[in-house]
């Protein structure tokens, strides 16, 4: 499983990622020398990959493409999300906890876990993923235009559940600078800059499971595997979801939303603003797939 980004209080143990510094995920201990960032190395087998999967199908999208707009080919996305409603309103980021799994996946399959901004007709995500070869990490066609600002940390890393049950991830627009920053528990680990969007602000946002197959093969499981039955110490799991609005104003409540899942055979999702675990506004979401 891996950290990845793209555009286009329960009593679980867990160890946060460090605050300050993530160079426990590297086996250096340290991470990469001051003044440089990670950059990812692209060999000749990841190029021939992206050569055989063609077009853009398996390219992260945002559940409102299948259900407001044609599929590009058949029904090979699969959404579970919490979503904000579609009416006009203007978002500046947006932040999850969100638990980490390894669901088992085949070669050309894409199993995540994302917070979605929709800007405009463009949007960013960031959160993790299980397989996964063509836009996301930092393997985008077109770079995907985000620069990093940290030695230690870069979406791709890998991220071991054993020992990292869960991660902080938000997306904030800069005021000054309309720029829109990635943060990993509070620290900021790149950003996209205001210039590469046509619109200036995020039209909407979403929560939860994507995954992708091929037609040809049966999709693959989404978070844990299981479909939620509404208990954080079972489900597959995103907590403490946060937008801020169009003054930056942070609403860690988030009321306008609606629950979207495009095959319940599948995969289901369910969510919650008040639960008796006191975790904030809660999204339970997976299934075994086989669709």
């Amino acid at each position: 499983m891996r950290m990845s980004y793209s555009e286009g209080s329960t009593s679980h143990r867990r160890e946060k990622l460090g605050k300050k510094h993530f160079g426990h995920l590297w086996e250096n201990g340290v991470g990469c020398p001051i003044g440089t960032v990670p950059i990812l190395r692209v060999t000749k087998v990841d190029l021939l990959r992206l050569k055989s999967l063609g077009g853009d199908n398996s390219n992260p999208r945002g559940s409102w493409n299948n259900t407001y707009e044609p599929m590009l080919s058949g029904n090979d996305h699969h959404f579970a999300v919490t979503r904000t409603k579609r009416e006009p309103k203007i978002y500046n980021g947006a932040a999850m906890r969100v638990a980490i799994f390894t669901p088992p996946v085949e070669p050309y399959q894409i199993s995540s876990t994302r917070l979605h901004i929709q800007i405009g007709s463009e949007f960013i995500q960031a959160g993790w993923t299980a397989g996964g070869q063509q836009c996301y990490h930092s393997r985008c066609p077109d770079g995907a235009g985000m620069i990093l600002v940290r030695a230690d940390m870069a979406p791709g890393i890998p991220l071991d559940p054993q020992n990292i049950k869960a991660i902080d991830i938000a997306i904030y627009k800069d005021q000054s600078s309309g720029n829109w920053g990635l943060y990993v528990s509070n620290e900021e680990i790149g950003f996209w800059p205001a210039s590469r969007f046509k619109e200036s602000s995020g039209t909407g946002v979403e929560w939860g499971g994507e995954v992708y197959s091929p037609l040809s093969s049966p999709s693959p499981p989404m978070g844990n595997g299981r479909f939620p039955v509404g208990n954080p110490h079972y489900d597959s799991y995103i907590r403490d979801i946060s937008i801020t609005d169009e003054n930056y104003n942070a609403d860690n409540t988030v009321k306008n939303t609606e629950s979207y899942t495009d095959n319940g055979h599948g995969y289901k999702v369910r969510d919650s603003t008040e639960t008796w675990w006191k975790v904030g506004h809660l999204i339970v979401y997976g299934g075994p797939g086989k669709i």
